[in-house]
């Protein structure tokens, strides 16, 4: 089988597991393109590998003018269509075109199947590619695409989407039943396949700094919790550690007044972005990886964590919430901690017995590690994905 990958933007720094599932996918089937609709632009400095950056393809910007440059049989072809295109909502009108764009390229390249991360933009214009020019297509869902209806007020709702989709695979167990139940006609389809990281890639001699680090990493935004992190914080004045919030995000400047409300300045360190090498040497450093993850006004959660797989895959035991996905990464008391979510006492409880127990600590890291390499390995959940698309 011929496909190719289509993002919305790619390669981006809050996606990284898809940049590691294209590296992989490359290694195990051989010549896989990358078409990306949007370009990165305005990120945070990043160490992607070469191998994810070979063959991508970017669309124009202005891809309306875009297709006026193209040759003349193309432009018959669009005249013959435009009353089928007339018919989508204005909304919809430039992933219409991308599909235009995008299907005489696929074509000479011999791609019949793409497969688009996220139920979205990307997944809009495979919609568009699928339903005008007859490319099959795929999906993976993952959390805030569907946890809060984000197609709702496009013309083409995920019930169509996964209608028209081959199959449907989403990132964890507890989205798999979540769908079912919602699209029960698609249920057949709707199959589990886990992101993956390179685990050995985070295994090296620990090097534990003084005083024990608590490390987190994500966007600054509320279904995070680092609110209920920072509060717990507050509550272990009486122990020596730092913590360290790694990422970026619209709550920036919001997390920074709390520490310095709760007089936790040089306590608590609100780190900004870092490469995905600057993490794994932090993940090296800490004591103990914290992730309080809760569901947020508008529905919105995490659902599959990578940053937990990332933590795990580098022996560190995880303190987190029981939301979504989250418990089939995490085994209470086995590999890490759960704490209910929105609460800052129980988590400074679990956080202080880690920080006073290390070889607890350890014995929990190295039981995660063992999840993590049994479970979320790039090499078996891209074999997983593989086998899906094979079969279309």
């Amino acid at each position: 089988m011929k496909f190719a990958y289509l993002f919305e933007r790619f390669p981006t720094f809050s996606q990284t597991f898809c940049v590691r599932e294209v590296v992989e996918m490359r290694r195990q089937a051989g010549d896989v393109p990358v078409f990306s609709i949007r370009t990165p632009s305005g990120e945070p400095r990043q160490d992607f590998p070469e191998a994810a950056l070979q063959d991508v393809t970017h669309l124009p910007s202005d891809i309306e003018a875009a297709l006026r440059t193209e040759s003349a049989p193309l432009r018959t072809r669009i005249r013959r269509r435009w009353e089928l295109w007339r018919r989508a909502q204005e909304s919809d009108r430039k992933r219409v075109f991308e599909a235009l764009w995008l299907a005489p390229r696929l074509h000479e390249r011999g791609i019949t199947h793409v497969h688009v991360h996220f139920a979205g933009l990307a997944a809009r214009t495979a919609y568009w590619l699928n339903v005008h020019h007859g490319i099959t297509f795929s999906l993976t869902a993952h959390a805030n695409d569907f946890f809060v209806g984000a197609n709702e007020k496009s013309p083409v709702g995920l019930g169509e989407l996964f209608s028209k989709a081959r199959n449907v695979a989403t990132v964890s167990e507890f989205s798999k039943k979540l769908l079912q139940d919602r699209f029960p006609d698609e249920a057949g389809k709707i199959v589990r396949v886990y992101n993956g990281i390179d685990s050995a890639r985070y295994q090296a001699p620990q090097k534990k700094c003084q005083p024990p680090r608590i490390l987190t990493v994500g966007r600054y935004i509320e279904k995070k919790g680092f609110s209920d992190l920072i509060a717990a914080c507050a509550q272990m004045r009486d122990l020596a550690f730092e913590c360290r919030i790694i990422g970026e995000g619209p709550l920036e400047d919001c997390l920074r007044k709390e520490v310095s409300d709760l007089g936790l300045d040089g306590r608590v360190v609100i780190a900004g972005p870092a490469s995905e090498g600057e993490i794994i040497a932090q993940l090296h450093e800490a004591a103990l990886f914290v992730l309080p993850c809760i569901t947020d006004a508008r529905g919105d959660s995490d659902n599959l964590p990578t940053v937990i797989m990332e933590a795990m895959a580098a022996g560190l035991p995880v303190v987190s919430t029981p939301v979504a996905g989250i418990p089939e990464m995490v085994l209470e008391g086995a590999s890490g901690f759960l704490v209910p979510q929105k609460s800052p006492d129980r988590l400074a409880e679990k956080m202080r017995l880690l920080l006073g127990n290390p070889p607890l600590g350890e014995s929990l890291g190295q039981a995660g590690q063992a999840r993590c390499r049994e479970m979320f390995d790039v090499k078996s959940t891209c074999a997983d994905l593989r086998a899906l698309l094979e079969n279309v």
